[in-house]
C-alpha cells in the first residue's frame, strides 16, 4: 500500500481520481497515466476557479456549472477507461496463434482475416508468415524438391527461418506492445509444434493452435489457382506448371504430416480444428476470453463468393441543415436517391439481395422505395451524439468548445457527453460483422459513422483513419472478397446531395487519451482494388482505377462538380 501511495503522490499530486486509481492498480511501470491524471486534475480545478469567478451572474454561473459537471464526467470517463484498458493490458498474457495444415488449406486466408478482426475489436495483432522469411533466405525458388523431408540442407534452412520468425514474434509481443502474433506456417510436425510450445513457455506467452484440414479436391484446386499462381514462388504464372509443382509440394508435406491428436498426444493443448472450410469444428481446452473470441470468429467466417453493398440513407432534412443525429425524414433529394437506388438494384439483377436498415426513419424510407423485404437492425442506428443530437457543428463549437476541441484531438476515442464514441460503435457493430461474414449478397442502408466502421473492418483501416473515411451520400459501395484482400467498386447514382464530411484537423494532439485504449493501427492493410464509377441514367462509366498492394493504406476522395463526380484521387499513407 505504501508503494501505491508513493506512486500516486509522485504522479498525480492532489488528484483524488489519480490516487484512487493508483490504489486499484498498484505500482505502475509507466508515467503516462500520472501525466494524464495531472492533466485531468488541472482541467477540473481550472473549471472550478472559472465557476467561482463567474458566480456574479446567475445565468452564467449555471452555464459554467453545467460545463464543470461535464468536465468531471469526462475526467472520470477518461480515468476509468484507462483503468479498464490498463487492467486488460496487465492481465492478458500475449498469445501466439499457431497455424497448422498442409499447403493450400486456407491458413493464410484465415490468418489475415483473423488479424483484421482482432485489430478491429481493439487487440493489437500481427501476422508472421514463414513463407516471407523463407523467400528472404532463398532468393530463387526452383521446385518442390526444396520441401522434401530428405533434403537436409533445405530442412536446416527452413528451421532457421522459423527461429528467426519466432524471434520477431518475441520482439513484437515484448517490445512493440503487441498482444497477439499469428505464426502463419504449415507447422505439420510435432517436433516443430513442441519447439513453439517451448518458445511460449520461455517467454510466458500463451499458445493457441488453429489447424485447417481439407480433403475436398475442388476447394484445394480453387485455392491453388486463385492464390498460388500469383505467389512470388511462381513468377512465370504458368497455370499448369504451377498446379503440378504445388501438388508435388503438398505430397512432400504429407509424408511427415502429424495432425493434432485430441485424444492422446495433444489433449492438453488449446486449439480449434477447422474441417473443410468450416463444415465442422473441433474445439479443445479454450483457456481465456481472447481464445474464445478467436473461436467465435473462426466459426462464423465462410469461404464463399458473395458481395456486400453499402450505402448511406438518402439525404435527410437534417443533412441539408447541417445537423447531426436525430430522426429526420428524407429531403426531396433523398427521395430521388431512393428511387435511383431501386433502379440500381434492378439493373444489376440483385434478385437474391437481402436489405438491412437501421431503425431510423431516413434509412427505412430509403428502403421502402425499393419494394423488397428489408430487416431493421437497431444496432445499425447512427452514432449517438448525446447532448449534441440535432445540433450543427457551429452550435456544438459555441455551446461546448472544450468538447469540440477534444473530439478533434482524438475522434475515435472521444465519447459525446451522454452519447457514444466510434470505439463504442465498433463494439456495437460486431454482431453485424459476424452476420455479414455468414450471409450471401446484402445491401446495408446505414449512416455515415456506421458505414465508416464497417468499411474499416473490410478495408483493414486503423483507428486513426476510421473516423475520416469518406462515405458520401447517394453513393453505393460494392465490396467483394478476393484472395487476401477486398475489391471495392464505388457507384455514384448521379443525385446531388450536400457534403457531410469533415476533414481531419491539420494539428492533432492525442495525449488526452491513454494509448492502450482502443486498437492500434492495423499492421497489414489488405490489397485493395478501387474502381470508381458514375451512373448516368442507365449507362455505367468507369472513371478511375487503382491497385494498391500489401503495405499501402488507401483513402479515396471524390470531387463533385454540379452533382457529377469529375475526378477520383487515391492517397497513400
Amino acid at each position: 500500500m505504501a508503494e501505491r501511495a508513493d506512486w500516486a503522490s509522485d504522479q498525480c499530486s492532489n488528484s483524488l481520481i489519480g490516487s484512487h486509481i493508483a490504489d486499484c492498480l498498484g505500482p505502475c511501470p509507466s508515467r503516462a497515466f500520472g501525466n494524464l491524471a495531472q492533466q485531468v486534475h488541472n482541467s477540473t480545478m481550472s473549471a472550478t476557479i472559472q465557476r467561482e469567478t463567474s458566480s456574479e451572474n446567475s445565468a452564467e454561473a449555471k452555464k459554467t456549472e453545467l460545463r464543470v459537471n461535464e468536465k468531471k464526467c469526462l475526467c472520470m470517463y477518461v480515468c476509468l477507461s484507462f483503468c479498464s484498458a490498463w487492467a486488460s493490458y496487465m492481465t492478458n498474457s500475449p498469445t501466439v496463434i499457431v497455424m497448422i495444415g498442409l499447403p493450400a488449406r486456407g491458413k493464410t486466408y484465415m490468418s489475415k482475416k483473423l488479424t483484421r478482426y482482432l485489430n478491429w475489436i481493439g487487440v493489437p495483432t500481427k501476422v508472421f508468415n514463414l513463407g516471407v522469411y523463407r523467400r528472404e533466405a532463398v532468393k530463387a525458388y526452383k521446385s518442390y524438391d526444396f520441401f522434401r523431408h530428405d533434403n537436409k540442407e533445405a530442412m536446416e534452412i527452413r528451421k532457421q527461418c522459423a527461429l528467426v520468425a519466432l524471434e520477431d514474434v518475441k520482439g513484437y509481443l515484448t517490445e512493440e506492445a503487441g498482444q497477439i502474433a499469428v505464426f502463419d506456417a504449415t507447422n505439420t510436425t510435432r517436433e516443430r509444434r513442441d519447439l513453439i510450445l517451448d518458445f511460449g513457455k520461455e517467454n510466458a506467452f500463451k499458445v493457441f493452435f488453429v489447424e485447417s484440414v481439407c480433403d475436398d479436391p475442388e476447394v484445394i484446386a480453387a485455392n491453388i489457382l486463385e492464390v498460388k499462381v500469383s505467389s512470388p514462388d511462381y513468377p512465370e504464372r504458368h497455370r499448369e506448371r504451377v498446379m503440378d509443382d504445388f501438388l508435388k509440394r503438398i505430397e512432400c508435406y504429407k509424408v511427415t504430416y502429424q495432425p493434432l491428436d485430441p485424444d492422446e498426444y495433444d489433449k492438453d493443448l488449446s486449439f480449434i480444428k477447422v474441417e473443410n472450410v468450416g463444415r465442422r469444428f473441433l474445439v479443445n481446452r479454450v483457456q481465456d476470453y481472447i481464445q474464445s473470441r478467436i473461436v467465435y470468429y473462426l466459426m462464423n467466417i465462410q469461404v464463399h463468393s458473395h458481395s456486400l453493398y453499402l450505402c448511406r440513407h438518402g439525404e435527410s432534412n437534417h443533412n441539408t441543415e447541417g445537423r447531426i443525429g436525430g430522426d429526420s425524414e428524407l429531403s426531396p433529394g433523398g427521395k430521388q436517391f431512393a428511387h435511383a437506388l431501386r433502379g440500381f438494384i434492378e439493373e444489376h439483377k440483385l434478385s437474391d439481395l437481402k436489405v438491412w436498415t437501421s431503425q431510423l426513419r431516413r434509412t427505412i424510407q430509403t428502403a421502402e422505395e425499393l419494394i423488397v423485404p428489408y430487416e431493421q437492425w437497431k444496432i445499425l442506428n447512427e452514432i449517438d451524439a448525446g447532448v449534441c443530437e440535432e445540433m450543427t457543428y457551429d452550435m456544438i463549437q459555441n455551446s461546448f468548445p472544450e468538447e469540440f476541441a477534444l473530439r478533434d484531438q482524438d475522434k475515435y476515442h472521444y465519447r459525446y457527453l451522454g452519447g457514444e464514441s466510434y470505439q463504442d460503435l465498433v463494439q456495437r457493430l460486431e454482431p453485424v460483422i459476424m452476420e455479414l461474414e455468414r450471409q450471401g449478397n446484402v445491401l446495408v442502408i446505414c449512416h455515415q459513422a456506421v458505414m465508416r466502421c464497417l468499411l474499416a473492418y473490410f478495408l483493414d483501416k486503423s483507428a486513426d483513419d476510421l473516423p475520416y473515411l469518406k462515405c458520401p451520400l447517394h453513393t453505393v459501395l460494392k465490396l467483394s472478397p478476393v484472395a487476401y484482400g477486398c475489391k471495392v467498386e464505388m457507384f455514384y447514382l448521379n443525385v446531388e446531395a450536400v457534403n457531410t464530411h469533415r476533414d481531419r484537423p491539420l494539428v492533432s494532439n492525442i495525449a488526452c487519451y491513454p494509448q492502450w485504449q482502443g486498437f492500434a493501427p492495423f499492421c497489414h492493410p489488405c490489397s485493395v482494388l478501387l474502381t470508381y464509377h458514375i451512373l448516368h441514367g442507365t449507362s455505367l462509366t468507369k472513371v478511375a482505377q487503382a491497385i494498391l498492394l500489401t503495405d499501402k493504406a488507401v483513402t479515396h476522395t471524390s470531387y463533385e462538380t454540379n452533382g457529377v463526380v469529375s475526378a477520383a484521387q487515391c492517397t497513400q499513407h
